[in-house]
């Protein structure tokens, strides 16, 4: 089966759209550091208006969700699966 790999740039835009429509502003002012731990695996540590947010992975996933309906016009229900690559960083795979 093939996978759509989502790159993490696009992950930090999908991120930047999904909080600047939650916080009604544009997503430029949206900040966002992607992040991975051992023990709490995916989150993302956002900045808007000089305020900061931390996100989980599920707030990841529905922020992924978002980008492909709105984006891609793909089913934002497709299985998603957030990975820690060495090179690439955090990416992302949506089963197709």
């Amino acid at each position: 089966m093939e996978r759509l790999k989502i790159s993490e740039q696009d992950i930090i835009n999908a991120i930047c759209i999904y909080i600047a429509d939650k916080k009604q502003v544009t997503p430029t002012e949206v900040e966002v550091e992607l992040m991975y731990d051992d023990d709490y695996g995916f989150s993302a540590e956002v900045y808007v208006n000089g305020r900061q947010q931390i996100l989980i992975m599920l707030n990841i996933i529905e922020a992924l969700r978002l980008w492909l309906d709105h984006m891609l016009n793909r089913d934002p229900y497709a299985g998603i699966e957030l990975v820690l690559d060495d090179d690439e960083g955090i990416i992302a795979y949506v089963k197709e």
